[in-house]
């Protein structure tokens, strides 16, 4: 089954929020390096400006990234073209940084459209304890690469 096959059916809704998953080549540990962890959270935080989406909490872990993310122009971009441009970019910044070159990102990412029933801030919990359950940090204000509008 290819990227594509898991996008099929698949469509962005304006005002909707999706909990997103994207997860690094080969699951290498890029994140654990400072600099492009800060490097994606910059580009997470470009997306917001430029792109008409809020995220409305993440997670860096060392492999990967977890978020929560608000859509508010669907029209304009929607959910595979912002994730396109996160990665893209982000990548970019991190091959320069690392000066290497090749894909940081696995195709694809996982996504799920959250129900109006579903409590936002338990999610928002969930994703940020992130850590805290890999075992990486005993307390979650000793991971420095996260954030949530609620916390």
């Amino acid at each position: 089954m290819s990227c594509n096959d898991l996008r099929k059916g698949r469509f962005s809704e304006t005002g909707r929020e999706y909990l997103i998953t994207s997860v690094t080549h080969h699951r290498t540990a890029l994140f654990n390096d400072f600099s492009c962890a800060r490097m994606l959270i910059n580009t997470l935080r470009e997306s917001e400006q430029h792109h008409q989406c809020q995220w409305m909490c993440w997670v860096i872990m060392p492999d990967h990234f977890h978020g929560l993310l608000h859509l508010q122009n669907a029209d304009e971009h929607d959910l595979a073209q912002i994730m396109k441009l996160v990665k893209g970019h982000s990548a970019k910044g991190i091959n320069q940084q690392l000066n290497r070159t090749g894909s940081i990102w696995q195709a694809g990412f996982h996504d799920h459209a959250l129900r109006k029933e579903e409590d936002r801030l338990a999610i928002a919990r969930y994703i940020v304890a992130n850590p805290l359950r890999a075992g990486l940090v005993k307390k979650l204000a000793n991971w420095p690469h996260w954030d949530s509008v609620w916390l």
